[in-house]
């Protein structure tokens, strides 16, 4: 099989971590040799511009200046870590990718598509996930999870209304994409290692 790259997809609180741990358990299943990123970062230099777009600050980011930022991360990890990987016949499972930009600069921030498009297609060329799964979970109880784990970001920080519309678009992009699936991330952590075991199984008989 050609080597595939699978990203998890959510809201805070959505219980990313966990799914990926059930990626590498069916990976490892298999005997999948495979690299895991995530995004914002994944290099040295990703690195950075994560801690720059997530420090909370006195000064206003603006959408715009967000949204470049976010891309010249991925971009980076793109190219630096990602497609090399899978040169090398691995996997690569990422922690977000570019759904998230769509999502929470699309549809939180409200950067029209007419902006947004041109810079994706410019950055990624074409470049896409071969499956991703969303965990979808109400904001109001991912933002609980995320506040009880650790302090929280600038993004974090935004009012529940922006993680509303992040969730709507993230739901009506799924809804028109067959590679995305989308998992119940309400269930019990047992319930969704067992939905992400069962969509793999799917897309990888």
């Amino acid at each position: 099989m050609q080597t595939q790259f699978i990203v998890i997809e959510g809201l805070e609180g959505a219980g990313k971590s966990t799914a990926i741990k059930a990626i590498e358990f069916w990976l490892n299943q298999r005997e999948i040799a495979y690299a895991k990123t995530r995004e914002p970062g994944g290099t040295p230099l990703a690195e950075e511009l994560r801690t720059l777009i997530k420090q909370v600050r006195d000064e206003v980011v603006t959408p715009e200046a967000e949204l470049l930022i976010m891309y010249a991360s991925r971009v980076q990890l793109i190219e630096t870590v990602i497609k090399p990987n899978m040169a090398q016949g691995k996997w690569v499972v990422g922690d977000r990718h570019d759904l998230s930009s769509r999502a929470y600069q699309g549809g939180g921030r409200g950067i029209s598509d007419e902006l947004l498009d041109p810079i994706r297609h410019a950055v990624l060329k074409g470049f896409k996930p071969d499956l991703t799964l969303y965990l979808d979970i109400e904001p109001k109880v991912g933002l609980a999870r995320a506040s009880a784990r650790s302090e929280l970001d600038r993004i974090e920080l935004e009012q529940l209304s922006f993680f509303e519309r992040t969730r709507q678009r993230y739901l009506a992009i799924a809804a028109e994409d067959a590679s995305i699936v989308t998992i119940d991330a309400m269930q019990t952590i047992e319930d969704v290692h067992q939905s992400i075991i069962d969509a793999l199984n799917r897309a990888y008989p």
